[in-house]
């Protein structure tokens, strides 16, 4: 009698046939900008935008990361979760662009969701969310997605990319029904025009699945990296935007129904 082998129980197990590895930058707890309540965020290496105001330019390659074991990961998760489940939290899987490595982020959301019971979140700028399988979205609890230009020439100006694969992954998690928290990044003179700022906002409205919009401040925070790396921040004269420009975009939002902070 021939007996057959146990079938896999998770996505990248399915996939792979063996023990799922990625390329992982980093890993931390986080409260407030990273999903709802404290949560255990894994920061994965790779990432195919170069976007002129990123904080973390040394996650762009994969190949820079550490090579780690979903194991690792979830014995790390484990460690935190009565407090992250007394906070109202749950666990993020961030980058870099954790699309780029879709078998890996579909375990470590699978694990963290069925093994561990936590509220998941995946952070993505939507670029690659071709790579994102219905049956690595059905982990998924929430979406963070940054769109971060209506206009395609400022978004590419600022990505390197094309805006539309970011619409079409929108509009897939919409008609699959997942929550998205959207995120857009105020900056002066690239980013804030009134029209393009409408055209984030008239967007995401149309969605009927964003229920919460950040509207965040440019900063410089990731200059050193940049320098670090040997490479040119090319925003070093362009200054955050005031409380008031902030207040203002955010008003474009909730002018259209939304919540945004």
């Amino acid at each position: 009698m021939t007996v057959l082998p146990p079938l896999p129980t998770t996505p990248a197990a399915a996939a792979t046939h063996r023990p799922s590895e990625g390329s992982v930058h980093s890993w931390d707890l986080s409260t407030g900008v990273d999903g709802p309540g404290t949560r255990f965020v894994t920061f994965l290496s790779g990432c195919p935008l170069t976007c002129l105001y990123c904080h973390n330019p040394d996650t762009w390659r994969m190949r820079a990361g550490k090579r780690t074991s979903a194991d690792e990961v979830i014995a790390e998760a484990r460690k935190y979760t009565r407090f992250i489940a007394a906070s109202g939290g749950g666990a993020t899987v961030s980058g870099g662009e954790p699309l780029l490595q879709p078998v890996f982020a579909g375990e470590l959301l699978h694990r963290l969701k069925h093994e561990l019971a936590l509220h998941t979140a995946l952070d993505t700028s939507g670029f690659p969310g071709a790579r994102a399988t219905d049956a690595l979205l059905r982990h998924v609890d929430l979406v963070l997605l940054d769109i971060k230009s209506w206009d395609r020439e400022t978004y590419r100006k600022v990505t390197g990319r094309p805006l539309q694969p970011t619409l079409d992954f929108a509009r897939r998690l919409a008609d699959l029904g997942k929550e998205v928290h959207l995120r857009f990044v105020l900056v002066p003179g690239l980013t804030d025009a009134r029209e393009n700022v409408e055209g984030v906002a008239a967007f995401a409205a149309g969605l009927g699945n964003v229920t919460r919009v950040d509207v965040l401040p440019f900063h410089k925070l990731g200059e050193g990296k940049w320098a670090a790396l040997g490479k040119e921040f090319a925003l070093h004269d362009t200054p955050s935007p005031t409380a008031e420009q902030l207040a203002r975009g955010r008003a474009v939002f909730e002018a259209r129904g939304l919540i945004a902070v």
